[in-house]
């Protein structure tokens, strides 16, 4: 009977192609929208832990993690130094990661910060940060790249690397004098650090000496050996995160640095937030799944069509089968057969397509928007929609089994004027 069914759609291959073409491109589609949810989560719930605090200026729980964590938009203030300096000497801090933002290379953000980044930041389960090659800095102008940024721009070690003021692809306004040197490279995280280029506080801090409101500041022009005799201590910065003593300090921390008096500051729980965030996200994740849903029903309901129209055309063929011994209810399974192997054919071609989707298009999938789209094995969401989609095209066929089902010899033997 497989080796029938087979046969039988490869006699009809101009019209089963396009019906499996539909239905192949809506199963790529759920499962690439499955793929996305799926895979954004993970970025998210995996950036950072481990850390207590994450601490910016006032602007809302959402931006202050979207632009300290993900790297995404801007912060509408900084936080002087005195104020990030008193709360990372109280006695219930552990550590502190003090971060700074508003440069880039080739459109790869640059962050300032410390060797406590290194010592201290953690993200998916508890995992700490390990270098690939070299190591975290040394020397002023140490540079020290993420994964990602060393795979696509082909660095390596003690390549010279030159900032560009500001946080766009195109800037014109270079920090040329200033050349830093890489010094290590980071092991892939699968977190938005992948795609992150690190340089020290004091770095940060001479290569903008000579710089006041975005340009240069005229008749100063101080080179990479004359800037280390000045004093790099930064002023200002973006944000820090806090880890503390004891996880019972945490809301009392929290309530102390939202009231600070010196300067508006919010504390945000990392978890916390990132629970919002997702929140926030799963009304379009929802959206793009309903969406998909249809898009499947509507290649079903074409697959029902063609499969109902090729019926009457078939009434002779099976008439034939019922006269060399085929029985109604092997013609029924036959119809079934054929419709059970569109489907199956179509959700393999489906996930082929999604997965070369993934391939080519998962790095500026990244760049653009800090997912991090993987090449994993089917997750059990996914086998579970592939099962409803199967359930789905077998109910599909058996609305023409049946109507076979009750096809008589005469039927197909008697020309329809």
């Amino acid at each position: 009977m497989l080796k029938l069914a087979l046969l039988s759609i490869w006699n009809r291959r101009g019209t089963i192609f396009l019906t499996l073409l539909t239905l192949s491109i809506s199963v790529t589609l759920l499962m690439g929208v499955e793929k996305l949810r799926h895979d954004t989560k993970q970025s998210f719930f995996n950036t950072v832990s481990g850390t207590d605090l994450i601490v910016g200026a006032r602007s809302g729980s959402l931006p202050l993690l979207l632009y300290s964590v993900f790297g995404i938009g801007q912060p509408t203030n900084n936080i002087r130094w005195s104020s990030y300096q008193q709360i990372a000497s109280q006695e219930a801090v552990a550590w502190t990661i003090p971060i700074t933002l508003g440069d880039s290379h080739q459109g790869f953000k640059v962050i300032g910060t410390e060797n406590s980044f290194y010592e201290h930041f953690k993200f998916g389960r508890q995992q700490s940060l390990s270098m690939a090659e070299g190591h975290f800095f040394d020397d002023l102008f140490d540079v020290v790249l993420g994964a990602e940024v060393a795979r696509a721009l082909g660095y390596q070690l003690d390549d010279a690397v030159v900032i560009a003021h500001g946080l766009g692809r195109g800037s014109f306004a270079q920090h040329q004098d200033k050349p830093f040197k890489v010094s290590g490279i980071l092991n892939a995280t699968g977190t938005p650090i992948d795609r992150n280029l690190f340089i020290s506080l004091a770095a940060w801090e001479a290569i903008h000496i000579d710089w006041r409101a975005g340009t240069r500041i005229p008749g100063m022009n101080l080179d990479a050996d004359a800037v280390k005799a000045r004093d790099l201590t930064p002023k200002e910065l973006t944000a820090f995160m806090v880890g503390l003593q004891s996880p019972m300090a945490t809301f009392h921390m929290q309530r102390a640095i939202n009231t600070y008096r010196t300067e508006p500051l919010q504390a945000i729980l990392p978890g916390v937030a990132l629970q919002e965030l997702w929140q926030v996200l799963s009304i379009a994740e929802k959206s793009l799944l309903i969406v998909s849903a249809c898009v499947i029903f509507a290649s079903l309901t074409g697959m029902l069509g063609i499969l109902l129209t090729s019926l009457n055309e078939r009434r002779r063929e099976l008439a034939i089968l019922r006269a060399v011994g085929a029985g109604p209810l092997r013609i029924m399974v036959l119809l079934l057969s054929e419709s059970v192997f569109l489907t199956l054919l179509a959700s393999a071609l489906g996930v082929g397509m999604m997965y070369l989707l993934v391939f080519s298009f998962q790095d500026w999938i990244a760049l653009e928007y800090g997912v991090f789209l993987t090449l994993n094995g089917l997750t059990p969401e996914q086998v579970r929609l592939l099962l409803w989609i199967q359930l789905a095209g077998l109910i599909t066929g058996l609305i023409p089994a049946i109507k076979a089902y009750y096809y008589t010899l005469i039927d197909g033997l008697t020309p329809k004027i």
